[in-house]
């Protein structure tokens, strides 16, 4: 009687462990949500447009499968290829005849032109800003609905609205103070009301403006690694979107460009 009431007593300790350990890792996980960077401005931005961000956020394959991607290249337009260390800052950019090997949290780096190395230290400066300035271009083209709570951005819900391919969306707009080379920017965003996906975006240089700068589609999602991220703009197109868990140094110092579409097979 005595080993079995132990038994019972072991065996109802086991499953109050087991149920405290689920609930303190449900706990961690809600804890995790999607908190905004530093700098947002919480107090200007709507608590419904912020809502809603945290739906993108969680559509892409959720806050914690961001924070946990590393590496991620892609195409911009044709024009040139990157390559983004998340994770350090490290960026690499291939344009034309000219490779950029640069840190964007430090603004330090290497920049290459038909495969000399540039050693005037005002034209590297210079470089080393250019190819910063790709970066943040490119990667807001590519990665924009992961950026919906980045420093220095206002968002406000603007009511319902179809977008121009008849998707009943929730539209929101971002506007800026204090980041980024051109702040005075204004965007408008339709999310869709169905998959709480990004499906079109539209740019005004000024917040004034009543012009739009341009207003095209987020179509074709496809899974990147743990996240979703889309390359089609309609006219225009993000291609070879690779996610990377690893990558060698020789990506982000070498001149020499990088195999990467083998790379990614070897993962």
């Amino acid at each position: 009687m005595k080993t079995l009431l132990q038994f019972s007593l072991s065996c109802l300790l086991a499953i109050f462990l087991v149920s405290c350990g689920e609930t303190t890792n449900n706990e961690a996980e809600e804890v995790y949500g999607n908190p905004p960077a530093e700098g947002f401005n919480l107090e200007g931005s709507d608590a419904k447009a912020m809502a809603i961000a945290d739906e993108v956020m969680e559509a892409m394959g959720g806050r914690k499968a961001w924070d946990n991607t590393r590496h991620i290249a892609w195409n911009f337009f044709g024009a040139r290829d990157l390559v983004w260390d998340k994770w350090t800052g490290d960026v690499r950019v291939d344009a034309r005849n000219t490779t950029y090997l640069i840190n964007i949290n430090d603004n330090s780096g290497k920049v290459f032109i038909d495969g000399r190395e540039v050693t005037d230290a005002d034209s590297l400066a210079d470089l080393v800003q250019r190819g910063k300035r790709a970066w943040i271009n490119d990667s807001y083209w590519l990665l924009m609905p992961f950026k919906l709570k980045d420093s220095g951005v206002t968002l406000k819900y603007m009511g319902e609205e179809m977008t121009r391919d008849s998707i009943p969306s929730e539209k929101l707009e971002l506007t800026f103070e204090g980041v980024g080379v051109t702040p005075n920017n204004r965007y408008w965003v339709w999310v869709d009301q169905s998959d709480h996906l990004v499906k079109q975006w539209a740019y005004y240089r000024n917040a004034s403006d009543t012009a739009q700068g341009f207003n095209v589609p987020f179509k074709d999602y496809q899974k990147k690694g743990e996240i979703l991220i889309s390359g089609n703009r309609g006219d225009r197109q993000l291609s070879n979107i690779m996610v990377f868990k690893e990558l060698p140094a020789a990506v982000y110092n070498s001149p020499e460009k990088p195999d990467l579409a083998s790379m990614q097979t070897a993962q």
